[in-house]
């Protein structure tokens, strides 16, 4: 039997976009002469399509698209994902189902058992989870299907929920001889084996090769990195569909396979994360063409790399707007770095914006000492005339700002939190560094100056981040631990002999920030917790 695995990128809610997809992919499945065609999770409208599904329109277009799908089955075993309505009884009206086609008919639906509403997942807002397990007989295989979340509590890694029936060994009962799932599971930093791991752990049960199909491509702030994946009956990783791209891998489970070894790079993934999350905002919007302020340091340069991987060089314009709290050495390596890029830049001094502004407001500021205010009136200026030719150019604007800062709310409200995309926000400071020396591994792209001098808003004479801020690596442990690990004060202690006010400072600024991160641009999610998606905790809360 020969396993067409179409691991697709669909947009969410491009029903005509979608089935040209799928229709090509069937094309191919019988120009290859495959027996069955497996497409991922919400093939049809795209995942995750969140209260879209809840206009009833939306469903129809499901459901209609879907008869469209059937006529190109043709001597093929098909399993599609879709949102259909459920007719039976229960709390909610719709279903996240599989399809299953045989040479050219509709035999029956796999419902998703297992509903996620954890996390980024909030899939039992909408649907009813799935009570039955049937095996499907095609080419005298008995064939099981599961979606998504279906296979991964047998793993062992689902640690926010506990549900009622484990889908694996509810198959284990019916003896099956290929296991099927289709996926839309999102892209994490330093996770992407762990598809392979959950595939492998229910081969090794059910004692038959098992092939997950996932999605590529990014959807609003999440991104699937794809890595579909074969897994034999004995548990070996037989074959990986390509990372962070559409592909269509063909499985013979008749030929002799031989085992594999998933080694990818953490670092080189993340930048093809943000890379891919960048290109598909941009595309699956219309957006052509994208603006930024470049200062000479490291996170606006990290930025412009992306951006001119994502959208190409000549779709990308820079702009640098020095004060005179900036060093020349900032502007020189603002212009080093876009010369390496290939793209343009215009240079917009904002001394005088800056002295008109300071003395309109001398009235208003009377007898106040210089602080934080001036500071910010820069930030703002450099938003505003940014923000002035991406409404005049049709430019989007992609803010530059890291998770680091975000988290600590070092970072200014209508000034360089303005843009339409935080194409780094879910980016440590420390990750920055990393990406940086990635990007210079054959040769220098950023400039090594600027990777080597310490980080500077220069809003003030010699300012220095530290000035404010504890060392990145000191901040960026205690964001982990506290963000996404959900570690206690004390256990920060004990884990990194930081003292106990640092920590609960830093605590106290990831929370006090809450009201401006709210305000930010939608940013890539590529950790396991990043602010805004997935991560809900209230403004106003006097717990913490």
């Amino acid at each position: 039997m020969k396993v067409l695995v179409a691991q697709l990128d669909p947009i969410i809610g491009d029903f005509s976009g979608n089935i040209q997809k799928i229709i090509h992919a069937l094309a191919h499945a019988q120009k290859e002469k495959a027996d069955v065609v497996l497409f991922p999770e919400l093939a049809v409208c795209g995942y995750p399509p969140e209260d879209l599904v809840l206009h009833d329109h939306f469903v129809t277009s499901c459901e209609e698209t879907l008869q469209k799908i059937i006529p190109h089955t043709k001597g093929l075993m098909v399993l599609v994902g879709l949102v259909r309505r459920n007719l039976a009884h229960g709390e909610k009206a719709l279903l996240n189902s599989a399809a299953i086609i045989q040479d050219g008919k509709i035999v029956g639906f796999h419902d998703k058992a297992l509903l996620p509403t954890y996390d980024v997942f909030d899939e039992r807002r909408y649907f009813e989870p799935g009570t039955e397990f049937k095996t499907w007989v095609w080419k005298g295989k008995k064939i099981g299907v599961l979606i998504c979340e279906d296979i991964w509590q047998h793993a062992g890694y689902v640690g926010d929920t506990r549900y009622a029936c484990d889908p694996v060994l509810e198959y284990q009962k019916l003896k099956i001889d290929l296991l099927l799932n289709l996926s839309a599971s999102p892209y994490q930093y330093q996770k992407s084996d762990i598809r392979v791991k959950v595939c492998q752990k229910a081969a090794k049960t059910l004692k038959c090769p098992v092939i997950l199909c996932a999605q590529v491509g990014a959807n609003d702030q999440l991104v699937f990195d794809g890595y579909s994946v074969y897994i034999n009956e004995k548990a070996e990783l037989c074959q990986l569909a390509k990372g962070f791209e559409a592909d269509l891998m063909m499985v013979d489970l008749n030929s002799k396979s031989c085992m594999l070894s998933f080694k990818y790079d953490a670092i080189g993934d993340l930048y093809h994360a943000l890379v891919l999350g960048t290109r598909d905002y941009f595309q699956k919007q219309n957006f052509t063409k994208a603006i930024l302020g470049v200062s000479g340091g490291i996170d606006s340069a990290l930025t412009a790399c992306i951006a001119v991987e994502a959208l190409g060089k000549e779709n990308v314009y820079a702009l640098a707007m020095p004060s005179k709290f900036n060093s020349p050495s900032s502007l020189k390596d603002a212009q080093v770095l876009v010369k390496n890029l290939g793209i343009e830049l215009d240079v917009v001094h904002i001394d005088g914006i800056y002295e008109t502004y300071l003395k309109t407001l001398t009235p208003f500021f009377q007898g106040k000492p210089l602080d934080i205010t001036e500071e910010n009136i820069q930030s703002r200026i450099r938003g505003m005339i940014l923000m002035a030719l991406s409404n005049k150019l049709g430019y989007l604007l992609i803010s530059t700002g890291n998770k680091s800062e975000l988290a600590m709310g070092y970072c200014t409200l209508y000034g360089d939190m303005a843009g339409g995309l935080g194409v780094i926000a879910d980016v440590s400071k420390t990750q920055v560094y990393m990406l940086s020396r990635w990007i210079n591994r054959e040769k220098e792209i950023i400039p090594q100056s600027t990777i080597d001098k310490p980080p500077s808003a220069e809003l003030r004479p010699d300012q220095r981040d530290t000035d404010t801020l504890p060392d990145y690596a000191i901040v960026d442990a205690v964001l982990q631990a506290y963000v996404e690990d959900l570690m206690t004060p004390e256990e920060i202690v004990n884990k990194y002999s930081f003292p106990l006010e640092l920590v609960l400072d830093l605590i106290h600024r990831i929370h006090a920030s809450e009201y401006k991160r709210r305000q930010s641009a939608p940013g890539i999610r590529v950790t396991k917790k990043a602010f805004r998606v997935g991560r809900r905790y209230p403004i106003v809360q006097k717990w913490m």
